[in-house]
């Protein structure tokens, strides 16, 4: 794997924005040929399915994987160790002719799915007994003048192809989009505020987690912690729920907090209470904002584990999760950190990005966007690419292990 590219991603959403799949890429590359490309596509297949060999993440289910190549058909093998499962190539529409269907049967053969971009009504039509029967996906923009017809050619084609939109600008368009069944990828997600209907004030179950959460810093007996959860049996449904994900690897099934505070300690569970108010908004939740937070929290916690204290590492899981906890509970955050009683250093992060936490808070947020400075902000951590690469698709992997 190279170690002067890093992985940025895009997340693929259904319309219950439930994350299914991501686009992959290399941040900042601009090919300078078609051979550069190629190499590009070469990378990052042999990266994925490197890491789809890693214990826990190869046990994940991250969907479809979209990575594109954009000039023409790649000729020959991509990938000698085998392509990936759910791995999708997006071609662009401009390099391909009558001619590229062999290459096209190629990919397919090898495993690949395949996605168009770029199509017109007119090529649907010029090559619907051809190139399109190899096809898997075509990707249109939201603008595009034939949109409806094209999505009405899609779900008509034999065999049928799915849509996805290139890239929602915001939320409002998500919506559209979803009411109409349409799935696409949410480049800007978390960059984008979700619009809320409600006055700005947190929920009862939010309080109650927050006391919850509040008692955990103070080290009260866990057996008070415990007789408070029993009065809310959602809460204490959701809570085992997660504390039993795959991702957390524990071997035997936790029945009560008495037995995951004893095997664990009240790290893990304050952990656990975090995620868990972060769904305490049922006015705007988003599934995939959540996952985005955990995404966020998991990956920071992993670039930090060698560079600092495992105590303060632990910390660095909170940054990433509460830094998107403003447009997940719809309240300024501020207000909801004013209520949390967390170290100082970790206050700083959130709010300002600096201290000891803002780097690594930084570097999270830059693989998020293709043209961020990932680069930068990994060399004055003193990181590598490929350790960077590395726990962000690890993140990824336990994020969907994580019962929510």
């Amino acid at each position: 794997m190279p170690d002067n590219k890093y992985l940025v991603r895009a997340p693929l959403l259904d319309p219950k924005q439930q994350v299914v799949g991501y686009r992959l890429a290399w941040q900042g590359t601009e090919p300078s040929s078609s051979s550069d490309a190629l190499q590009d596509v070469r990378e990052l297949l042999a990266f994925v399915g490197e890491r789809m060999q890693v214990k826990g993440e190869a046990e994940s289910e991250l969907g479809l994987l979209f990575l594109d190549a954009d000039r023409g058909v790649p000729a020959g093998s991509l990938f000698a160790g085998g392509v990936p499962p759910n791995t999708v190539l997006t071609l662009d529409c401009a390099g391909l002719a009558e001619d590229s269907a062999a290459g096209m049967a190629s990919m397919r053969e090898q495993g690949l799915q395949l996605a168009l971009r770029g199509a017109s009504l007119a090529f649907m039509e010029a090559h619907a007994g051809t190139l399109l029967p190899l096809a898997t996906h075509i990707e249109l923009p939201l603008d595009h003048p034939d949109y409806a017809a094209l999505g009405n050619f899609a779900k008509y084609a034999e065999p049928p192809l799915s849509v996805v939109v290139q890239d929602f600008p915001g939320w409002r368009e998500f919506d559209v989009s979803a009411a109409h069944g349409v799935s696409g990828f949410f480049g800007r997600m978390c960059s984008v505020p979700r619009p809320f209907n409600h006055a700005g004030d947190l929920s009862p179950q939010a309080i109650f987690i927050l006391q919850l959460m509040q008692m955990v810093q103070e080290n009260v007996d866990v057996r008070l912690v415990e007789g408070v959860l029993k009065r809310d049996a959602a809460l204490s449904y959701k809570l085992f729920r997660y504390i039993n994900s795959p991702g957390f690897g524990i071997e035997v099934e936790i029945e009560s907090l008495r037995h995951a505070v004893t095997m664990l300690g009240y790290t893990p569970l304050f952990r656990w209470l975090s995620v868990l108010l972060a769904t305490t908004n049922t006015a705007g939740y988003s599934h995939a904002l959540l996952q985005a937070a955990i995404v966020r929290g998991r990956f920071a916690e992993l670039l930090g584990k060698d560079l600092l204290p495992r105590g303060e590492s632990e910390h660095l899981f909170f940054v990433g999760m509460f830094s998107l906890l403003d447009q997940l509970l719809g309240i300024p955050l501020d207000k909801v950190v004013s209520q949390l009683l967390l170290p100082e250093t970790v206050v700083q992060a959130l709010l300002t990005r600096e201290g000891v936490y803002g780097p690594f808070l930084k570097l999270v947020e830059a693989c998020e966007h293709r043209d961020g400075r990932v680069a930068e902000l990994a060399d004055a951590l003193f990181v590598t690419a490929t350790r960077v690469n590395q726990a962000h698709f690890a993140a990824l992997a336990w994020a969907h292990t994580v019962s929510i």
